[in-house]
């Protein structure tokens, strides 16, 4: 899980990056690869981290403190659960939200052996007496425990064992600068193409032991928004209706048919991202639109549209956000065969206006 609220609904999405409930973690344990060899996608950073994994291997010392920056569900705590696999070490999970008070760090860093990996999701989201704790283990095994309150607080230094920080992250701009430059490498993970995510989609079926064919693979895979996790989860509900409907092979008949049950169209936009675009167009002409007037006309909050659709929709070219408002593109009209009327944002202005801001009402 990415560990942040991502807005009212967002947890009830079947195209969240976000994982869902204990249930899926469990069922998505089973699916992770093992090692980084058995790892899909993300080719440059699997290439980079093995040459850091193995040469600290061959020079008998602990590697860097890696970072991982990317949305949910591309894979950053598999990567972690692979690198302790490849280091043949124990991995000790936490998150930055579970670590309150320096106390906490100090409990979890003082009871780890030698090379043990520790793995901090949400790393951005530590508190920040713990995180200037961090600095210092980091970079030179010791921390510093206080005790007492007070003017008659001292400080006992503590020798800790050498070992490997993971740090992920899914809002890598929060992360303050001298945490991220105590990171020796640094990785940002990318969606993955349809390609990958069909590859994926493949050995996740073999695994699940789901009979599916390569063109239902390939349109599971087009309607997962660049994600393994979401892929996985559309996996999941197109074998429910075969089973249930077709007898227990996957088409892509059928696997169209279940996606147009759960809403998931050819580009992977869900409800809620329709509703956000079709008010756009509709309502309001294309924009500009403030996004508090956006939100209420799809009885949403606006944290609900801003975080949890607008980035998909800004990512697939459909919307754009502009210090004047939303604005929808020409994709998004034709996506909803829709015809821009005369006064429909022309698309050259939309790199004019977009610069940072909300355009909120």
């Amino acid at each position: 899980m990415s560990g942040h609220d991502d807005g009212r609904g967002a947890e009830e999405r079947l195209v969240s990056g976000d994982a869902a409930s204990p249930e899926e973690e469990v069922i998505e344990a089973a699916l992770r690869p093992k090692q980084l060899d058995d790892f899909i996608g993300q080719d440059r950073v699997r290439e980079q981290l093995s040459l850091v994994l193995h040469s600290a291997l061959r020079r008998g010392r602990t590697p860097d403190h890696v970072l991982l920056s990317g949305g949910p569900g591309l894979g950053k705590t598999t990567l972690a659960m692979i690198i302790a696999a490849e280091l043949g070490r124990p991995l000790r999970i936490s998150s930055g939200p579970a670590i309150e008070r320096a106390g906490d760090l100090a409990a979890i860093l003082s009871t780890l052996s030698e090379g043990e990996v520790l793995f901090l999701d949400e790393i951005h989201r530590m508190a920040r007496p713990a995180e200037e704790m961090l600095y210092m283990a980091m970079e030179d095994f010791r921390v510093d425990v206080v005790v007492g309150k007070g003017p008659g607080a001292t400080a006992i230094p503590l020798d800790i064992a050498p070992f490997t920080l993971v740090g992920a992250t899914t809002r890598a701009g929060m992360l303050p600068g001298p945490l991220r430059d105590r990171f020796g490498f640094v990785a940002h993970m990318d969606f993955y193409g349809p390609a990958e995510l069909e590859v994926i989609v493949q050995r996740s079926a073999r695994l699940l032991d789901v009979r599916i064919d390569d063109d239902a693979a390939a349109e599971v895979a087009g309607r997962s928004r660049g994600t393994p996790r979401i892929a996985n989860r559309l996996l999941r509900r197109v074998r429910d209706f075969a089973e249930v409907r077709t007898g227990g092979e996957v088409t892509r008949d059928s696997a169209r048919a279940a996606l147009k049950l759960y809403e998931v169209d050819e580009r992977g936009l869900d409800r809620l991202d329709r509703a956000v675009l079709g008010s756009l167009l509709r309502k309001f002409g294309g924009g500009p639109v403030g996004l508090s007037t956006l939100a209420v006309s799809v009885g949403e909050e606006p944290e609900t549209v801003e975080v949890v659709a607008e980035p998909f929709l800004v990512r697939q070219g459909l919307l754009a956000r502009t210090p004047r408002g939303r604005i929808a593109t020409p994709a998004a009209w034709a996506h909803l065969g829709l015809t821009a009327p005369p006064t429909a944002p022309l698309a050259g202005a939309l790199f004019d206006l977009d610069e940072p801001g909300t355009g909120t009402d």
